[in-house]
């Protein structure tokens, strides 16, 4: 069976297409975002094959597209699309690593009967779960692990993005029982070097690897 990772976050915004395309590069993998929600713009799989330098067969293509940038659920009411679960029930087949980012946080609504771990624990593949470093930071982190644990979703452990919060990221990993996996700094320039370079300085790639689906 192929390799896979899911990646997901405490919140929106918090920097996990980032990660996911760093962490596409390191793995030389393949990259699938089940649902973008807003079509305006660069989308998530655009600005991980930005950054990432991945080749364009290895982004697989959206199961929805949604022009409305909102919460899954709403994004396709107003666009007048169903999303059905059921059509998520298994990820794709690749012949590499495949990372898989969710959309926002955990319970995000995908529709307005299920929420994204809802399908994480129908799919049991190993999450890395994605945190800001920011104030508020440790009770949206174990509220997450929680979720995932009462799903009995499989966690990799924890990466933190942004400015270091050595006692933040320490209470995290004691606190949730975790694994601390690294922490990605706010790069001044992002770029494919730029992000390549502080991924493979902060992060043991092995240590991902080794929990790999």
């Amino acid at each position: 069976m192929t390799s896979r990772i899911v990646i997901t976050g405490t919140d929106t915004g918090i920097g996990k297409t980032v990660f996911s395309a760093a962490l596409t590069d390191a793995l030389s993998g393949c990259y699938w975002k089940p649902v973008q929600a807003g079509l305006d713009g660069e989308t998530d799989s655009q600005a991980v094959r930005r950054l990432g330098r991945i080749e364009a067969r290895h982004i697989l293509p959206e199961a929805y597209r949604l022009a409305t940038p909102a919460s899954p659920h709403l994004s396709a009411r107003l666009d007048g699309v169903t999303i059905l679960p059921d059509s998520l029930s298994s990820p794709p087949l690749v012949d590499a690593p495949l990372v898989i980012e969710g959309a926002g946080g955990l319970l995000v609504p995908l529709t307005e009967r299920t929420v994204f771990a809802d399908v994480f624990q129908r799919w049991r593949i190993p999450v890395v779960l994605c945190a800001r470093t920011e104030l508020g930071t440790i009770n949206h982190t174990l509220l997450s692990l929680e979720a995932l644990r009462v799903r009995s979703i499989p966690i990799v452990g924890v990466a933190f993005i942004g400015d270091e919060r050595a006692d933040t990221e320490c209470i995290i990993g004691k606190l949730g029982h975790v694994r601390v996996l690294g922490r990605l700094p706010r790069l001044d320039t992002l770029n494919p070097d730029t992000l390549r370079h502080a991924f493979r300085e902060h992060f043991e790639i092995d240590q991902i690897r080794e929990a790999l689906a």
